[in-house]
């Protein structure tokens, strides 16, 4: 497996369907920053939970230029419902194929009751506004994680 990617390095370029059918991408948040956020999979606890505290912290990211796209590999009507039922105010994106997962070394080897599995592994990414990694947390622990991640994009 390749090395995680680090602060400071070029942040993978990527394009993806997101809920409201239009698509998210890199180049469109070019001139702010942006949180990239993975989690396994939609209307679970801890991503429910995550989902929600950022988008209650919505406009205090907005108020540091900062956007917010969370990427799941759960298709798009999976994520517009999910969206629906906790009326979640930040973009989900769709990454069935896993690539952006792969790109992002968000997509690895899992384990759970003792049975070795592939799937989403919870990263979050801080992405300056001229598209380099600022930040990484490769292990996220949900509770005060998005607090923590509007911390770091005030001190960009």
């Amino acid at each position: 497996m390749a090395a995680d990617l680090d602060a400071g390095a070029a942040a993978p370029a990527f394009a993806l369907p997101a809920d409201d059918g239009s698509e998210v991408s890199l180049k469109a948040v070019k001139g702010r920053n942006l949180v990239l956020y993975f989690y396994p999979r939609a209307d679970t606890p801890g991503c429910t939970r995550e989902a929600m505290d950022f988008t209650r912290l919505r406009p205090a990211f907005a108020k540091v230029n900062t956007e917010i796209i969370g990427v799941s590999a759960d298709p798009i009507e999976t994520q517009n419902r999910f969206k629906s039922k906790h009326r979640i105010k930040i973009a989900l994106a769709s990454d069935e194929t896993h690539a952006v997962l792969k790109a992002y070394k968000a997509w690895g080897e899992k384990t759970m009751y003792g049975r070795k599995f592939m799937g989403v592994l919870r990263k979050t990414f801080l992405i300056d506004a001229k598209g380099r990694i600022a930040r990484v947390w490769p292990r996220v622990s949900v509770p005060g994680h998005a607090e923590e991640v509007l911390a770091a994009a005030k001190a960009l």
